[in-house]
């Protein structure tokens, strides 16, 4: 319920502080006088986007600042998904720089434009004389006849079920491309991988090869190096060795003249032991370095395989095929794992297609059960309304699919004459009827749910007299139950209210200001008489508005 709302420096209005009441509020002026600058006002705490150009005094910063009470609304779920801390008592808060900038506020808490949309749809909702095409709306129509059939709770368990219904879908029809996709290339890249997989490649083999590969290669002059350096070391008289050693006894026989003597005669006893060694070792490789043709093809072979795959893949290395070979497994792989995913995923779709259906048909029941009372509800308003011939009804029909409301195929029909075949209401209703027709659809639904404030704004255009003082009846009923606030030109509605305010202009220090007060019970005689015969106003027409308001 919005308790109060105060405007500063917004359009006209310099400031105005307004204490609002349950039940029926009419808010009357004359035209121009800047009702729709109180409409603009509130609509910005609700969410909507900021113009510059509605900053009274530009070197001033516009404030408007609402509250509300919430204690007959669930709304600490929708705060608490917007992160935002629950109070019973909240106010928001809405302020436009000269610069262009704006914030929102929530209980003193920063928020977005979004969050603030998201909030206001829920605490008041505004129609116009323009608004009236939403009864039109097949969205808007579920929502009146699942209110009234109390589809709430099953409504909401089966959206959360579609979401997930569609979502796997969607991911289905991913993984069936990826798969079509992938199927086109297995063959090709399953070729690749077995000629990979039956080479047999082990990190540092070919390394490993090469070297074998230069040594068989190169046997020959090999061994005959090897001849050579050993003939060299070890050579009877002349060998390395041989000098050598006759160089260690002579050293060995001046080693104990001193320590220096003793220590080059160690070393040199060292350096023979040695090359001892050396030859030894050269003599044991020349012996068993030999040609082996068999295997030098062998490893020829080997390489060319190595260097044909590394041609083939544009790499230089065996590590570098490995990683290849490895992609290419996963890759292969992934195909008997996308098949295993489709398959779990159509598992799953049919699981939801199943609770899908179960809550449909309960959904669609409800709906049925609900269509005669709604409809006799309507007629009976309509009829109360000057549309005494007009005949209202509900077309539902099965889908083939699953759709976001249910199964159902929805559509309201209606024709204001006897004898004429009913037809959509966007075809049939003119825009009063339409103004009529939304009046008795929120008649019925303040009965059955929890309606947040109900701002009408001229949505009583097109009719008069009698009709308009059954109109102010029906919303007046209405505010026994809810909130109700109603702009309009028409007395008899006006004079049906619990409370009213005024909008008037003022001319002020040569400036045009909007002003905002309540009307007390002689004050709305006054105006009511206004509303009636101008400003002039007859003996009669003050017992006319007397008796409005009795």
């Amino acid at each position: 319920m919005l308790n109060s709302i105060h405007i500063k420096n917004y359009a006209l209005i310099e400031e105005v502080n307004l204490q609002f009441n349950n039940g029926f509020t009419v808010i009357t002026g004359e035209t121009g006088a800047g009702k729709s600058i109180l409409l603009g006002a509130l609509g910005l705490i609700l969410g909507k986007r900021a113009d510059i150009s509605s900053i009274g005094n530009p070197d001033e910063k516009c404030v408007i600042e609402a509250h509300f009470d919430l204690t007959r609304y669930n709304l600490e779920p929708l705060f608490n998904s917007e992160d935002l801390d629950y109070e019973p008592q909240t106010i928001i808060r809405r302020e436009i720089l000269a610069s262009g900038k704006s914030r929102a506020f929530v209980n003193d808490t920063p928020v977005t434009l979004n969050q603030l949309s998201a909030l206001g749809m829920n605490l008041v909702d505004i129609h116009s004389q323009h608004q009236t095409m939403e009864v039109t709306d097949v969205d808007f129509q579920f929502q009146v006849l699942d209110a009234f059939a109390e589809n709430g709770r099953n409504l909401s368990e089966y959206k959360n079920v579609y979401t997930s219904y569609r979502k796997k879908e969607s991911e289905l029809k991913k993984l069936i491309k990826q798969k079509a996709d992938a199927q086109k290339e297995e063959e090709y890249k399953s070729f690749l991988l077995e000629e990979l997989l039956a080479a047999n490649l082990k990190p540092g083999e070919q390394e490993q090869l090469e070297s074998a590969h230069d040594t068989l290669n190169n046997v020959e002059q090999i061994t005959e190096g090897l001849a050579a350096a050993y003939q060299t070391l070890s050579r009877e008289e002349v060998g390395v060795n041989e000098m050598l050693l006759t160089a260690k006894i002579r050293l060995s026989k001046l080693s104990g003249f001193s320590p220096k003597l003793q220590a080059l005669s160690d070393r040199l006893e060292a350096v023979t032991i040695e090359l001892d060694d050396i030859s030894e070792s050269i003599n044991d490789l020349a012996a068993d370095t030999e040609g082996d043709p068999t295997e030098l093809a062998r490893l020829e072979s080997r390489l060319k395989l190595f260097f044909d795959l590394q041609k083939k893949h544009q790499v230089a290395s065996v590590e570098e095929l490995i990683a290849i070979r490895d992609t290419l497994d996963e890759e292969v792989q992934s195909l008997t794992n996308l098949d295993q995913n489709i398959t779990k995923l159509e598992r799953e779709i049919v699981q939801s297609k199943t609770e899908l259906e179960k809550l449909a048909v309960i959904i669609t029941g409800k709906r049925r059960n609900t269509i005669e009372p709604l409809t006799e509800k309507l007629q009976q308003i309509l009829s109360n309304l000057g549309m005494p011939n007009a005949r209202f009804e509900v077309s539902l029909s099965d889908s083939t699919s699953f759709l976001e409301n249910g199964k159902d195929i929805l559509s309201f029909l209606f024709t204001a004459n006897k004898g004429m075949r009913a037809q959509e209401l966007k075809k049939a209703a003119s825009g009063g009827e339409l103004s009529r027709i939304m009046l008795a659809i929120k008649s019925v639904l303040s009965d059955y749910t929890q309606l947040p404030t109900l701002i009408f704004d001229e949505i009583d255009t097109g009719v008069s007299g009698e009709i308009a003082l059954k109109m102010g009846h029906i919303m007046k009923a209405m505010g026994n139950r809810m909130q109700l606030i109603s702009i309009t030109h028409l007395p008899q509605i006006a004079g049906q209210g619990a409370h009213h305010f005024k909008v008037f202009k003022e001319d002020k220090q040569q400036k045009t200001t909007t002003g905002i007060r309540v009307l007390d019970q002689d004050q709305r005689i006054a105006e009511l008489a206004e509303m009636l015969g101008g400003k002039a106003s007859s003996d009669a027409a003050f017992d006319h508005a007397r008796q409005l308001l009795n």
